[in-house]
Parts: structure tokens; C-alpha cells; sequence
């Protein structure tokens, strides 16, 4: 599903002229339907790998191998905008901590939005998307809301509901539950959960290791930066 090799990323810092090592010979392998947990000290550049997975960040080095549904194998390292915007829509999905949307788009069309994009028809959408937002607790009297009227953890669930929703091949979770109340993770797992039993391939980043515990098949520590095979 992913191979990672040698990825390393370094940040100019123009006014300084210097540069700064992200991340260096970084290398891990996972495999489809799998779950690779990376652990680490703030700073040690597990939001790095993901981004550069997700290509926010162009790397410096090495090269990210990923199974595209449509387009077989594919270097996410330096395939071109257009590969890589498809493999957004259709392949990988993200969640941060912070939630991205255009303006004036409601909560409700945010998550059908999503689904859109992939082809899917809008009843069909709109269904799940409704389905999906009561999973995570978001009341119908916020559906017809914009994202900025709601509390920080409204967002976040909202966040990882337009990303579940579309069932990537490959989804990205980068500190998805920091903000939520234990209820709120519980959904959030429990949606993990079920992504993995249909055959979705996850890599995440969680300080909360008692989270974890029984989701990740292999763990990639960050202190020894070593890669991990994550195999049947």
C-alpha cells in the first residue's frame, strides 16, 4: 500500500540563510488494511511524514511509493499537481486538528461536498453525510451552520467526519482527537474501527497512547528513527 524511503525534509529559513533538518532517512512500509501508530516528542517530525505523504510539504529526499486505486503505483514524492490532487479526492484522506473549508459552506455541505468530488450522487450523499454527522454527535440544528459558529471540538468532529465519510484508501490522522471529551474519542474510535474492518489503510499520530492501544499493528517510534514493516 505505502513504502517510504529515505524521506527526509529540511525548512530554509530565508532572513537566517540556514536550513533546518525536518526529518532525515526516514523509511517504513505499510501494509493494505494495516494501522501504523508514530510516537514521538513534540518536534520530532511526525506531522512532517504525514504532510509530506499528503504532499502539504514537497520532500527534500527519497521517495513515498503509494497504490493508487486508478493509477497503480505512484511516487507521491514527485508526481505532478494534477496526479496529486486526483489522489487527494479519490485515494488519501487527512485530519488535523484544524479544519479547512471554504467560507459560507455549511456543515451539512461540507460533508457532501466531499463525496461529491468522488463521483458519487448528491441524495446518496447527503444520506450519508447525515448519517455520518450524527455518528460524531453533531446536532441537526448546526447542519445549516458555517464551521466558524461552532466550539473547537465541534470542528474537529466535523473534520474527521468529512474525511471517514469517504472512506479513503489511505487516511491521515495527525493528533484527530486532542481537543475531543472521552465520548467524543470514543466515536472517533469507533469509526477507526470500522474504517479498518472495510479495508482502509491508516497511519496516525496520537499522544494519547491509551488510544492506541489495540488500534496500531506497528508503532514507529521517532526517538530511534528507525522505520517499521507493518506486514500480513
Amino acid at each position: 500500500m505505502l513504502s517510504v524511503n529515505h524521506l527526509s525534509k529540511s525548512f530554509q529559513i530565508h532572513h537566517l540563510n540556514k536550513q533546518i533538518a525536518g526529518i532525515h532517512d526516514i523509511h517504513f512500509h505499510v501494509e493494505a488494511g494495516k494501522f501504523l501508530g508514530i510516537i514521538g516528542k513534540s518536534g520530532s517530525g511526525k506531522s512532517t511524514i504525514l504532510k509530506c505523504i499528503y504532499r502539504t510539504y514537497t520532500p527534500s529526499a527519497g521517495e513515498i511509493l503509494f497504490e493508487s486505486k486508478a493509477l497503480g503505483t505512484v511516487d507521491l514524492a514527485t508526481c505532478d499537481e494534477r496526479t496529486m490532487m486526483h489522489i487527494r479526492k479519490h485515494d488519501i484522506g487527512y485530519v488535523s486538528q484544524f479544519l479547512q473549508v471554504m467560507p459560507r459552506t455549511s456543515v451539512l455541505d461540507i460533508v457532501i461536498n466531499a463525496q461529491l468530488e468522488m463521483g458519487i450522487d448528491y441524495e446518496t450523499a447527503k444520506a450519508e453525510a447525515i448519517k455520518t454527522l450524527h455518528h460524531f454527535g453533531i446536532e441537526e440544528t448546526l447542519f445549516d451552520n458555517y464551521p466558524n459558529t461552532m466550539s473547537g471540538g465541534e470542528k474537529l468532529r466535523l473534520n474527521i467526519a468529512r474525511a471517514v465519510v469517504k472512506a479513503p484508501t489511505l487516511l491521515l490522522l495527525d493528533e484527530p482527537t486532542a481537543s475531543l471529551d472521552h465520548a467524543s474519542k470514543l466515536k472517533v474510535r469507533e469509526a477507526i474501527e470500522r474504517l479498518k474492518a472495510n479495508g482502509t489503510t491508516l497511519i496516525g499520530i496520537f499522544h494519547d497512547l491509551e488510544f492506541m492501544d489495540g488500534l496500531c499493528d506497528e508503532v514507529l517510534d521517532m526517538a530511534t528513527l528507525k522505520g517499521v514493516a507493518v506486514n500480513d
